[in-house]
């Protein structure tokens, strides 16, 4: 797939070059690394109950200990990524797996919601070295097309894997541990990629990267945050005059940061990689899939624990088949393209998707587990898909010295999907949740702790007298549940446009 004007075709045919076992040890190592992301980015949604509790944070604070991690990782993917290609792309995970453990453990201690929001941040500044760095090896070590799409599916099956390890891992720590538990579980995951990456992961680099630009990687970070921030903060507070300054900063940056790439010999993001069909629908489709994933997670755990009160262990089993299946799909994708075009599975599983969000519009306040883990898995089943095709698509469409640059790109639409799922449907969720809540009993400090987030009414009504508390806790589950309900059907409605779009845009083999 030829998508540059400079791209030298290879001289040799790269299906006749096979892998060897040491290549395919390295892989697994490699997706210790998405194991250990997914699993650090499922199991804080178990906890977020427990960290409302102990720290106390505000609705803003809480979105934010979500949304920093994406916020900061999603900004610096290109960066990263371009540096990968530069030092070494074996290099800079390493770098990268020995500062998330560090960063895990500030966060396992954090004290207040300010440190725990730091501590999150800095595995964003971190995090943000592994994902384009394993994609970019893998896409430079298995150079044949059948067994690149297969390693793909095992990297895409290793971060269902986490997801779905991630609420029972954590359902488990958080019944016998404090919170901070949940974060140190990346530690003995770093250690092993720490000691055996250097042995089974063969080092990669652009041999001719040009010079590393400082001003294009400042750009593209001032681009992704304000506009992001701006988002989110417009959907919970609504617009401002403020906000809209933010946003015209990160706009301004986003397009002096397209022009200079334009301009550049050695550009960080070769702007013609969007002339391509595929490449271009297959970003915009990871962006999606995963808003819709990280949206259903963040008031699925929430539903399951503070409004239907499952302990957070039956919770984590609760979401178990949907990440079963999310795990699972990316195996059977590679197989699936080998009978239909690609443009065809995935949008049979963004269409699968759709009909599990759907679903989710019946669920009750005072009923419906069975209902959310039918839905959740039709999910996780066509996320798991569409993560693993536009992932193989995207690292598909380069060579291979630039495979760290291409798949930073797949990875900075991942985790900006992550990011705008949870601060817009969490947000839709919450705005609704606030007006339909009954605070009418309550005083002015209550009502405000009430108002915040689902975990504060619960609190709030639990400490007040029985016919209060009992009003107060109705008031509040009925109110989530309708702020779902809203959320379901938008999941659903963007699942299925990006379904027609990628129809109509991907109809070859």
């Amino acid at each position: 797939m030829s998508v540059t004007a400079d791209r030298t075709e290879p001289t040799f045919d790269p299906t006749t070059v096979r892998a060897s076992a040491r290549d395919w040890v390295g892989l697994v190592v490699l997706a210790l690394a998405v194991l250990l992301i997914s699993i650090d980015a499922t199991v804080l949604d178990l906890a977020l109950p427990f960290v409302s509790e102990d720290l106390a944070p505000s609705s803003t604070q809480l979105l934010w200990i979500i949304d920093v991690y994406s916020f900061v990782l999603a900004g610096l993917l290109v960066t990263m990524g371009t540096l990968g290609d530069r030092i070494g792309r074996r290099r800079l995970l390493l770098i990268g797996a020995a500062g998330f453990g560090l960063a895990s453990v500030l966060a396992a201690f954090s004290v207040n919601p300010e440190m725990l929001i730091a501590a999150r941040a800095l595995q964003g500044v971190t995090g943000a070295t592994l994902m384009p760095a394993t994609l970019g090896l893998i896409r430079t070590t298995f150079v044949n097309p059948r067994q690149r799409t297969a390693a793909i599916g095992v990297w895409g099956a290793m971060a269902g894997g986490g997801a779905a390890a991630g609420p029972l891992v954590g359902g488990w720590l958080l019944e016998h541990f404090w919170w901070g538990s949940v974060f140190l579980i990346a530690i003995p995951v770093m250690l092993v990629l720490l000691v055996f990456g250097p042995m089974v992961i063969r080092e990669a680099k652009d041999p001719n990267p040009g010079r590393f630009d400082l001003v294009s990687s400042g750009l593209s970070m001032l681009a992704m945050v304000p506009l992001v921030y701006a988002l989110k903060e417009s959907v919970v507070h609504g617009p401002s005059l403020t906000l809209t300054v933010v946003a015209l900063v990160g706009a301004g940056a986003a397009c002096a940061f397209v022009r200079r790439q334009r301009s550049l010999e050695h550009p960080m993001i070769d702007l013609s990689l969007f002339g391509n069909r595929s490449f271009s629908t297959a970003v915009l489709t990871n962006l999606l899939g995963v808003f819709a994933l990280a949206g259903v997670l963040f008031f699925g755990s929430q539903y399951l624990q503070l409004v239907l009160g499952n302990a957070p262990l039956r919770a984590g089993l609760l979401m178990l088949p949907g990440m079963v299946m999310s795990m699972i799909t990316p195996l059977l994708a590679a197989w699936l393209v080998r009978r239909w075009s690609a443009g065809t599975v995935l949008s049979a599983g963004l269409v699968a998707s759709a009909i599990g969000a759907a679903m989710l519009i019946g669920l009750r306040a005072d009923g419906g587990a069975g209902l959310f883990v039918l839905g959740f898995t039709f999910v996780g089943a066509g996320i798991g898909i569409a993560i693993t095709l536009t992932s193989d698509l995207v690292v598909s469409a380069v060579e291979p010295e630039r495979a760290g640059a291409a798949s930073a790109v797949s990875e900075t639409a991942y985790e900006l999907g992550i990011a705008l799922g949870v601060a817009i449907l969490g947000s839709v969720v919450l705005a609704i949740f606030r007006t339909g809540l009954d605070v009418s009993a309550l005083s002015g400090e209550e009502s405000h702790v009430a108002q915040d987030t689902l975990g504060g009414a619960v609190a709030v009504a639990q400490s007040s007298s029985e016919s209060v508390g009992s009003a107060l806790l109705e008031s509040a589950q009925h109110a989530f549940v309708g702020g779902m309900h809203v959320a379901a059907v938008a999941t659903a409605i963007i699942l299925v446009a990006n379904a027609v779009l990628v129809h109509r845009m991907m109809r070859t083999r």
